[in-house]
């Protein structure tokens, strides 16, 4: 009995010092899972997700990645959430001009003040108008889908609307951080469709 009590012991402590020791350890960037014994997290998901549009009528494959292009229902302002980078909107005549309260330039890519043709906001970053150096919120191959008024287009991280009475809105998922435009104004801030 003594060599069955042992020998128990013995499996009992290989098998915790297998559990400890270490595996390969993978970062997503993304938030862990909380532990079964926290409280759960807050809800922060916005009403509007029943006006959710499906996101793969709006994916379109460019330069080797998948984003998500729309238009207004104008035509006047082309869109796009490129995948956990950020979300915008180019005019398409090309100068965010026509928008009340938009700055006459901006710091360019290269640091050169220039016009903004752009407005966006980045995964973590704030809102901002810029100057792009290539039309990255539309596609080379004409007109993207338009999104319809009241509509919300979310994917990886991002989600936009276009709304009659406010105009274009986008937010990044991560740090509720966003714009709202039109051509009375902008507000740093997104504009949920309403429920």
């Amino acid at each position: 009995m003594d060599g069955l009590r042992r020998t128990l012991i013995l499996a009992a402590v290989i098998s915790v010092a297998a559990g400890c020791t270490s595996g390969h350890i993978v970062n997503t960037g993304e938030k862990p899972p909380p532990a079964k014994g926290d409280a759960p997290a807050p809800v922060t998901t916005p009403a509007s997700n029943v006006h959710l549009v499906d996101a793969f009528d709006y994916a379109a494959h460019v330069d080797g990645q998948t984003a998500y292009y729309f238009t207004t229902p104008s035509g006047r302002w082309r869109c796009a959430i490129v995948p956990r980078v950020k979300a915008g909107c180019q005019s398409a005549s090309g100068s965010m001009l026509g928008i009340a309260g938009a700055p006459d330039s901006v710091t360019g890519a290269s640091g050169e003040t220039t016009t903004p043709n752009a407005i966006l906001v980045d995964r973590d970053g704030d809102p901002r108008f810029a100057a792009l150096e290539e039309p990255e919120f539309w596609l080379d191959s004409g007109p993207a889908n338009a999104l319809p008024f009241n509509k919300v287009l979310a994917a990886a991280g991002f989600r936009c609307n276009v709304q009659e009475a406010t105009g274009v809105s986008c937010t990044s998922e991560s740090t509720r951080k966003g714009f709202t435009f039109s051509a009375e104004g902008v507000t740093w801030a997104y504009t949920d469709v309403p429920a």
